[in-house]
């Protein structure tokens, strides 16, 4: 068993910056003083910057931040990932998000530049790429992570599971799994004032695309609005829709009523931007929406440490239990359903402070410090 304080780390994600799990990895091992963790967030996207960006901590000294100019057209250039840092330094443990970082991490541990390698899968989509090459080459890296690294991380039971079908492994052929949700610093994070309908903010963070049903949101609000239901409300995030729904809020005359807040790349200023709210939303349009049904999406995790009531679909894995246990309300993906919902919510104050003491309740069980100190344990790195 190793100290995580006398421990490095070695940490590849893909996206624009940190958010859950990385981000809660990050926080878990900067708070328990690593040795030294250095962290790689490669281009996601095709509207990210085409950047990668490399950050070195050690306890006591500012961040070393250097960045690395790819060329960048995702999928297609994610082979590059593994190239950047060309040579990184031997660590304790190499912890990949994504099948490319893991396989990295196990030529690393081969050529005794890594000790422990984690594979934590942040999604699952039977059929990534369509049928075809592309499709089978990652399904071969995913199997081979699977196998090979010392311990694999899931967010779900669902995806633990879809994977292990489609990859056809039996539990004595693969690594040791676990199944680590999306979690929340629940002690940390700013929550809803007890009077926070008042405010009647309708609050949406999250990509700018088609399955995560932003232009309903719009479609509804224009609903409110035509009634005269008194509301502001914002959106937070980008993606290859926000044009598009930023003209669609100016045709439904919503100016002054509705506003983007553009992506937000602070954790801790999404925290802040979701206390200030009355009601969140997440209206996942079900139509192939496969990843989201196995996925453990991190801003319900987000809403619920804020204490927002929720607005959804029944389409995540914990969809039933989050109306059973947290307060949300399900609803189909219908724009007058969705109106409906958030009108009911804004409009009962005291239904609304049941659900919000219910969502920050069951946030209690999802604190980073307790998901993870367990399977980081377990791989030999005690805090």
């Amino acid at each position: 068993m190793r100290r995580i304080s006398d421990s490095s780390f070695f940490v590849a994600v893909n996206g624009a910056g940190p958010s859950p799990p990385a981000s809660g990895l990050i926080d878990f091992l900067l708070q328990h003083r690593a040795r030294r963790l250095t962290t790689v967030f490669h281009p996601l996207e095709p509207e990210q910057e085409p950047q990668h960006v490399i950050t070195v901590y050690e306890p006591d000294s500012e961040p070393r931040v250097r960045r690395v100019r790819l060329p960048s057209r995702p999928p297609f250039t994610y082979v590059l990932d593994p190239l950047v840092p060309l040579w990184p330094e031997r660590v304790d443990g190499w912890l990949g998000f994504n099948n490319l970082a893991c396989a990295r991490g196990l030529l690393a541990r081969r050529l005794g530049r890594a000790g422990k390698v984690v594979y934590w899968a942040v999604d699952f989509v039977p059929n990534r790429f369509g049928d075809n090459a592309l499709t089978r080459a990652y399904d071969r890296f995913d199997a081979l992570c699977c196998r090979s690294a010392n311990a694999r991380f899931e967010l779900s039971e669902a995806a633990l599971n879809g994977r292990n079908e489609r990859l056809g492994l039996r539990p004595e052929q693969a690594a040791r799994s676990h199944v680590v949700p999306i979690g929340a610093w629940v002690d940390r994070v700013p929550v809803t004032a007890e009077d926070g309908w008042k405010a009647r903010r309708v609050l949406y963070v999250g990509h700018l695309i088609r399955r995560q049903g932003v232009g309903l949101l719009v479609e509804a609000l224009d609903l409110l609005a035509r009634r005269s239901v008194d509301f502001v409300a914002e959106i937070a995030g980008s993606g290859p829709l926000e044009q598009g729904l930023r003209e669609q809020a100016a045709r439904a005359g919503l100016d002054g009523r509705l506003s983007f807040a553009g992506f937000i790349d602070d954790q801790r200023s999404v925290e802040s931007f979701l206390a200030s709210g009355s009601v969140a939303v997440a209206a996942y349009d079900p139509t192939d929406n496969v990843l989201t049904q196995h996925a453990d999406p991190s801003k319900l995790k987000a809403y619920l440490a804020a204490g927002l009531p929720i607005v959804m679909t029944d389409l995540p894995h914990n969809a039933q239990e989050l109306a059973q246990r947290a307060g949300a309300e399900l609803i189909p993906f219908d724009a007058g359903a969705l109106a409906d919902a958030i009108e009911r919510a804004l409009s009962d104050g005291e239904r609304w402070q049941q659900r919000r003491r219910a969502a920050l309740d069951y946030a209690r069980g999802f604190d980073w410090g307790a998901l993870l100190e367990r399977p980081l344990s377990e791989l030999g790195f005690e805090a």
